[in-house]
């Protein structure tokens, strides 16, 4: 896979692009990921990418221009087809089947918004689909396009080390993850649940479904009704 994010600020991608299972994935070339400058495709000499909206209001908007001729620069050194995402809280809200279904993807190009937003154009004419991560407002696309990558490298087949851990992880099949526990088997008076000892595999699964049943059911039962309801239209 092909990862392409262009933000005015591309040096924040660093810590994040940088780190732990991004990086590894990078290295066993898993995927590639790059990040453009959006600053570099403006034809203003001052390198300015906003201006003020139409019909007057508050805060500036990015323009479409540069947006349009960042995306176009990406897609000339790109074989394949890549989907153009667009950051913003208008956008279809983020979660794992998205991120799953994004994994499949050849590539990916990533749009981040600042300011007040970006000019209507670029949603109607550039964007294949916008994306939020949640129902609250953020400086810029920046940290939800970290938020989005993070979530759907570790999808990619061979980026993680154990090809069945994606299968116990929370939200996997709409349930929220069993309860973990490490050693020792005792701390502070606080022992691990004896089936998790017993060395009985078969009692464990039985008991880390039934609790990620009732952990689910106690804090998002929303998930619950959504898996109820997918059954239902099968």
């Amino acid at each position: 896979m092909r990862i392409d994010i262009i933000s005015i600020f591309p040096k924040m991608f660093s810590a994040v692009l940088d780190e732990s299972i991004i990086k590894r994935a990078q290295a066993k070339g898993k995927v590639k990921i790059f990040t453009h400058d959006l600053r570099n495709f403006t034809l203003d000499k001052h390198r300015k990418v906003d201006d003020r909206p139409f019909g007057g209001g508050s805060g500036m908007i990015i323009q479409a221009e540069p947006v349009f001729r960042a995306v176009e620069a990406v897609k000339k050194k790109i074989k394949g087809k890549s989907k153009v995402i667009l950051l913003c809280p208008q956008g279809k809200r983020f979660n794992q089947d998205y991120a799953r279904k994004l994994s499949k993807c050849a590539g990916l190009i990533f749009i981040c918004g600042h300011y007040e937003g970006v000019d209507e154009r670029v949603r109607l004419h550039l964007a294949d689909e916008e994306i939020s991560i949640g129902d609250y407002l953020l400086t810029g696309g920046e940290l939800a396009a970290m938020v989005v990558v993070d979530s759907v490298v570790r999808l990619i087949p061979g980026v993680l080390g154990d090809k069945n851990s994606l299968n116990f992880e929370s939200f996997e099949g709409n349930l929220l993850e069993y309860p973990q526990y490490s050693r020792p088997a005792k701390f502070r008076n606080w022992p691990v649940p004896g089936v998790l000892v017993s060395g009985d595999h078969h009692k464990i699964s039985l008991w880390r479904k039934l609790e990620a049943l009732k952990r689910t059911g106690l804090r998002r039962p929303d998930l619950l009704k959504n898996k109820s309801n997918r059954k239902e239209q099968q």
